[in-house]
C-alpha cells in the first residue's frame, strides 16, 4: 500500500532533482530516501526513476506518477484545510454579488449547492451589482464575493480578479426584427441597428467590451429609444425596440419572442471573473478558493 509519505518524498526527490538535496530537505538519511522510492516503485511494479551518481531523470511512467501525485498531495492538503475549517465551526453569510451579464444559470446554481455542501455552516446572501460596482462594494465591505464581465475599468489593489471561464457572444433580436430570419451576423453588419445597452461612461462589463467590438469596427453601437443594462433588456427586444449583443447564456432566460444570431469566433469572446477581497477572511478566502477550483476543474460554461 503506497503512504502518503511515499508520495511527498517522490516528489520531492523529482523538485530537488538529486536524492542527496531531498534527504537533506527531508531530514532523513539519503540511505533510507532511497529505500523508501525503491519501495514506491515495486508497489507500483514500474520503473520511476533512472540515476546515477549525480543527476536523476523521470521515465515515461515516472512523469505520469509525478504529475498525478502532485495533484493528489494538493488535494490532500485543500482536504485537510476545508476540514479544519470546518472543524473550528466557521460559520456565517458570505454576501455574494453577481452581474446582470453574470445570471444565475442551471450550470452556476448547482455548482453554489456543492459549495454549501462542502461549507454546512454557510449560508448564501445573494444579489446584482453591476461588474464595475462590485470590486468597490467588496473592498469597502458591502459583499464578500463577486461574478464579473470583464473588463472592469477601476482597478483596487485590495481586490483580487480571477478568471473563471470563456463564454461566447450572441446577437438577441425580435421575433419581428428582419435579422431574426438569419442564423449568424458579424457586428460589422450591425453598424445601422438601435442597441437597447449602451455603456455608461463610468462602468465597464458587458456594455463597455461591446461597445469597443463595435469600435473594432469603425463605428459606435447607436443607441435605441428605450435602454436598459439589466436582464430587463431582454424584453425591450422582445417589443422590437432594438438589438443587444449579449452572452450565450441569456438564451434560458430569453422571453418567447426573443431569437438569438451567433457571431464569429473572433468577435464573439467574453470573460467571466470571480472578485473577492485580499485580505478576506478564513471562511470567504476558503470559499473564493472553493468557487475557483470547482468552476475552472468543469471548464468553460
Amino acid at each position: 500500500m503506497i503512504s502518503i509519505k511515499q508520495f511527498k518524498y517522490f516528489v520531492e526527490v523529482v523538485d530537488a532533482g538529486s536524492y542527496s538535496r531531498a534527504a537533506e530537505k527531508l531530514y532523513i538519511a539519503q540511505s533510507a530516501l532511497s529505500r523508501q522510492i525503491k519501495e514506491l516503485e515495486n508497489e507500483v511494479q514500474a520503473l520511476l526513476l533512472t540515476r546515477d551518481a549525480r543527476h536523476i531523470e523521470l521515465t515515461p511512467a515516472g512523469q505520469v506518477f509525478y504529475e498525478r501525485s502532485k495533484r493528489i498531495l494538493e488535494e490532500i492538503d485543500e482536504t485537510v484545510r476545508q476540514t479544519r475549517h470546518v472543524g473550528q465551526g466557521a460559520q456565517g453569510i458570505i454576501r455574494l454579488l453577481h452581474s446582470s451579464s453574470v445570471p444565475l444559470t442551471p450550470a452556476i446554481a448547482p455548482l453554489l449547492n456543492r459549495l454549501l455542501a462542502q461549507f454546512p455552516g454557510v449560508s448564501l446572501d445573494i444579489s446584482r451589482d453591476s461588474s464595475e460596482n462590485q470590486a468597490l462594494d467588496i473592498e469597502e465591505g458591502r459583499a464578500d464575493v463577486g461574478l464579473v464581465r470583464l473588463p472592469t475599468l477601476r482597478k483596487h489593489a485590495n481586490v483580487i480578479v480571477r478568471e473563471l471561464y470563456q463564454e461566447k457572444l450572441v446577437v438577441a433580436v425580435s421575433q419581428h426584427s428582419p435579422l431574426a430570419a438569419q442564423a449568424s451576423t458579424t457586428i460589422a453588419a450591425l453598424r445601422n441597428e438601435a442597441f437597447v445597452s449602451i455603456p455608461h461612461k463610468d462602468r465597464g462589463g458587458l456594455s463597455y467590451l461591446v461597445a469597443g467590438m463595435c469600435l473594432a469596427q469603425g463605428f459606435f453601437p447607436k443607441a435605441a429609444r428605450a435602454l436598459s443594462r439589466k436582464t430587463t433588456q431582454l424584453h425591450l427586444i422582445e417589443a422590437n425596440l432594438g438589438i443587444a449583443i449579449v452572452p450565450d447564456s441569456m438564451r434560458l432566460i430569453a422571453p418567447p419572442g426573443v431569437r438569438f444570431l451567433s457571431l464569429p469566433e473572433e468577435e464573439s469572446q467574453s470573460t467571466v471573473a470571480l472578485v473577492s477581497p485580499r485580505a478576506a477572511s478564513g471562511m470567504v478566502a476558503a470559499f473564493a478558493d472553493a468557487f475557483v477550483r470547482e468552476m475552472t476543474a468543469g471548464g468553460s460554461l
